[in-house]
This record gives C-alpha cells, structure tokens and sequence, in this order.
C-alpha cells in the first residue's frame, strides 16, 4: 500500500514538473534581434540574430539609353523668292517637295520616370522638289517652271514628359531645338513662255539655320531594356538657298540664288530606345527571409530518488 502511494506521488510530481516547463515555454519572451553592422564589429552577444531588412525598391529604368529612329518626312515651304523677282507680281503653283526617309541615332538620359532627355543626330535623305511660277513683270506675263532636291543633317537637344504608363505602353510629348543644315541639290529653272525658250541652273548649295520641333507619340516597354515609339513630330528647319543661278551658256551677270523660306515638316517616326544596363551582366542578389524564432530546449532535471519507508520484521 505504501509502495503505491510512492508511485502515485511521484507520478503526480512528474506532471507537475511537465506543465510548469510547457508555460514557461508558451511565456518565452522573443528572441532580441541586433543590427547587423552591431553584429560584423563583434559588439552584439554571441549568437546574436540579425534584425531582418527587407530588400530595397530597384528602379525600372537605367539613367542612360541609346536610340534609334526611321521614319519619313513631309515637307513645305512657305516661299521661293529670288532677287530678280523683287518689283515682280509673282504666283506660287502647286510647289512642294515628294516623301523622303529620315534615319536618326541618339544618346539620352532619364533624369526620373516621367521625365527625359536626348541629343540626336539625324540624315534626312533627298526630297525632290518641284512647283511652278507665274511671273508678271511689265505687263507680259512668263512662267517658270522648278525642279531640284533637298536633303538635311538635323540635329536637336530633345527633352520629354512621359504622361504615365498603362499596361506598357506610356504616351508622351515633347520640344526639342537646335540646328539644322539645308542643302539644294541640282536646280533647274526652265521658262517655258519665254521667247525661245530658257533654261537656268543652281549648283548644290548648304546652309545652316536654327531648328526646333515639337514631338507627340506613345511608346511600349517590351522589357526592361527595351522600348518601342512611336512618334509624331513637326519641325521648323529655317531658310535653304540653291547656288548661283546661270543660263545654259554658263552666264550670269550678277548674283540671284533661289531662296526657300520657312522650311518646315511632319514626321512620322518609329524608334528603338536600348537601356545601357541591357548590356551588363549583373550578379543575382538573393534576399534571406527573416529568421523565425525558436525557443530554447528546455533540460529536464535528473528525478530525485525516495528511500522507501523501511518495513519491520518483526
């Protein structure tokens, strides 16, 4: 009888011991975490933890890009004048220049995600000209009719306003200025109602203008470092001159090159923007989620050993 009551009590002294060890468990304070500079200096307790940092935000742009365009022009003039013409009554007929490509390179900055810089270099390529005089001078009347081409080197400080982006794609507008280098190629005027005929001709001849232009357009985000436009753009392009003019017998008496006045365009565009990190090779950077807390292993003390009452013999 004795030897169960021992048992009983130690059973329940066992028991009592393994519920006191479960609360002390559940009411564990958490573990302190250090800063991890703290822990490399060798400052923070052995076996510190690290507080966790989560990772930081990475833009979605490169600063830098290069850029690419093709497109086609569509050009006018406002006048051709010529200095014989001055006390003239003088009639503009169907004059104007044919399409012609453009093919332009550029290198830009993106100061932040709405806002954007480049300078651009651009070849746009011969546009024939051609249109028709009627010229009153005298009382007679003459008609001249022109032919020739015009090409340029253009180029321009660009800044944009990215308008937001919906679903990769982000409209934008824009200015840009800067000079533009006009030259008339192999001008021809041919009187067609002068007595005997008369032809003249031009010589190739360039000249630089202040330009500047206005841009519209929409571009899409294929990737991070690639990007699609396009892009409307009207742009002023100056004054344009031909070479002296001459007859067909090589004679001139006094200098009078045809003038082009205000040379403008609309140009339609399609461009390529590459971000400069699209050609650096970058190391992954993983980030380790925070350490989840543990609670320390809780050590059962050794049972404490009860002499057995002690029975008489007798």
């Amino acid at each position: 009888m004795a030897c169960t009551r021992l048992k009983v009590s130690i059973l329940i002294a066992m028991l009592s011991f393994a519920v006191s060890a479960a609360r002390a468990a559940d009411y564990a304070p958490p573990q302190q975490c250090y800063d991890a500079a703290l822990i490399a200096s060798g400052r923070a307790p052995y076996g510190a933890v690290p507080c966790y940092v989560p990772p930081p935000v990475v833009e979605e742009f490169s600063s830098w890009y290069l850029r690419g365009d093709i497109g086609v022009t569509n050009q006018s003039l406002r006048d051709l004048t010529n200095v014989n013409d001055v006390n003239n009554s003088v009639t503009n007929v169907g004059m104007g220049f044919d399409a012609s490509p453009l093919f332009g390179l550029g290198i830009g900055y993106y100061y932040n995600d709405w806002l954007r810089f480049d300078v651009t270099g651009e070849y746009r390529s011969k546009a024939n000209f051609h249109g028709t005089q009627v010229i009153t001078s005298g009382g007679g009347t003459i008609t001249d009719e022109y032919t020739g081409s015009k090409s340029e080197w253009l180029f321009l400080l660009n800044g944009y306003v990215d308008l937001g982006t919906w679903n990769g794609f982000t409209p934008f507008v824009g200015a840009g200025i800067g000079t533009s280098r006009n030259t008339i190629h192999s001008f021809q005027d041919v009187c067609t109602v002068c007595a005997g005929g008369s032809v003249a001709f031009g010589d190739t001849q360039s000249k630089w203008n202040l330009a500047w232009a206005l841009h519209a357009g929409v571009a899409y985000k294929v990737s991070k470092n690639f990007t699609v436009e396009f892009a409307y753009r009207y742009v002023d392009l100056g004054n344009a001159a031909s070479g002296d003019l001459y007859t067909y017998l090589g004679g001139n008496t006094f200098y009078n090159p045809m003038e082009f006045k205000h040379l403008t365009s609309h140009d339609f565009k399609l461009g390529l923007r590459f971000n400069f990190d699209a050609f650096e090779q970058r190391p992954t950077t993983y980030y380790a989620p925070p350490p989840v807390y543990q609670a320390p292993p809780v050590y059962q003390p050794a049972p404490v050993y009860v002499q057995p009452p002690l029975r008489s013999k007798g």
